[in-house]
């Protein structure tokens, strides 16, 4: 498989660094994080104008049609900026209401920069089981009224309209039963209580208290959710993924350079051979990592039946997870104390690798959800 990017892919993929470099240098964002709403309109309208929004758009709506691939390209610029807008929740979103069809306007919309969105699927007891809602959802004078409570729901108190996962049957930890709905943010009954992440980003813990939406605010058919709930799941992993390699190049990179510049004993450290051997241990797992998610990106490019695409997915996210903890370890370690320290972009590439490596299933999840899979064991369907 030949993973060059075509010429229009590097042309969109320099266009968005050049922006990062220009306009949203480290101590840009440093400013924005710290902000009342933590991100930054003026940003937002930059990723518009450069076609960022529109990029995973189907043309009918205005969008430029781009593969998992175009937009795994993008991200990577996005992580190797450590860009905090909403660009990945409002993606995800995007494809909830993609794959369910309609909803035209709002996709124009997120397209012109106009709307963000968010995903509220996980609750408390969850953790990385999507498939254990809680939240319920009971017809109602032919529409529905959700109950329940949301966790950590990505930029949840930024966006104007939320995708919510809830139950209409089954049992709490049953994938059967599980419906989605597109709730308005001001919704009646909706409480998102905001905060910062560890990683400078927002996120929202969102309460539902007998929110009543119409009929056709359910997005897949009653219970049978599940399905697009994992697609777009997987969705989300390998554009994470591709903002996790963006990252890790650029924090391989800073670590590089000090290691040329900061001196001891006369000389640069990165002369000695021990700090060589661990420099080249952080590019194979960076060169490693890319390989096994370029390949989950080029392959979803294309339609893939869901076996495929769980392992693609869980395959990068499990690569990829593992250079994170590795070249974050590294890198604060090779720049001493500094490497912990907030002035430093270093730290704030770290954090961010901590929060991708536990988003829609950490390393260990993920591992457990490739071994899973039938044929993974000498060609033998496991029971």
């Amino acid at each position: 498989m030949d993973f060059n990017y075509t010429q229009d892919q590097q042309q969109f993929a320099n266009a968005v660094r050049r922006w990062v470099e220009k306009d949203y240098g480290f101590e840009a964002r440093r400013s924005i994080i710290r902000s009342d709403s933590g991100v930054s309109e003026r940003a937002w309208h930059a990723l518009s104008e450069l076609g960022v929004l529109a990029l995973p758009l189907p043309e009918s709506v205005g969008g430029l049609g781009g593969t998992v691939m175009d937009m795994f390209i993008v991200m990577e610029e996005l992580g190797r900026g450590l860009v905090v807008e909403p660009v990945l929740s409002t993606a995800m979103a995007a494809e909830f209401l993609r794959l369910s069809g309609g909803h035209t306007a709002l996709l124009e919309e997120v397209g012109a920069g106009k709307l963000t969105l968010a995903c509220a699927l996980g609750e408390r007891q969850s953790r990385h089981e999507l498939f254990d809602v809680a939240t319920s959802a009971r017809l109602h004078d032919g529409g529905y009224v959700l109950d329940g409570a949301k966790a950590i729901a990505l930029h949840g108190a930024q966006a104007g309209y939320v995708i919510v996962s809830a139950r209409t049957s089954g049992g709490q930890r049953e994938p059967d039963g599980i419906s989605l709905f597109l709730v308005p943010a001001n919704a009646a009954g909706l409480t998102a209580r905001g905060y910062r992440t560890i990683d400078g980003l927002r996120a929202a813990d969102i309460e539902l208290r007998n929110v009543r939406v119409p009929s056709s605010a359910m997005l897949s058919a009653q219970g049978n959710g599940w399905g697009m709930l994992e697609a777009v799941t997987d969705y989300g992993i390998v554009l994470a993924c591709g903002e996790a390699i963006g990252a890790m190049e650029a924090l391989n990179a800073a670590t590089l350079e000090y290691l040329k510049t900061r001196q001891q004993f006369g000389v640069p450290i990165g002369s000695f051979q021990a700090l060589q051997h661990r420099m080249v241990d952080m590019a194979i797992h960076l060169a490693q990592a890319r390989a096994v998610a370029t390949l989950a990106a080029a392959e979803m490019s294309t339609p893939l039946d869901a076996g495929d695409r769980e392992r693609l997915a869980s395959a990068a996210k499990v690569r990829a997870g593992q250079a994170m903890k590795f070249i974050s370890q590294q890198a604060v370690q090779l720049h001493g104390g500094m490497g912990l320290s907030d002035e430093l972009a270093v730290s704030h590439y770290v954090k961010r690798l901590t929060v991708i490596e536990a988003m829609l299933g950490d390393t260990d999840h993920h591992l457990a959800r490739f071994s899973s899979q039938p044929h993974f064991l000498n060609g033998v369907d496991r029971p």
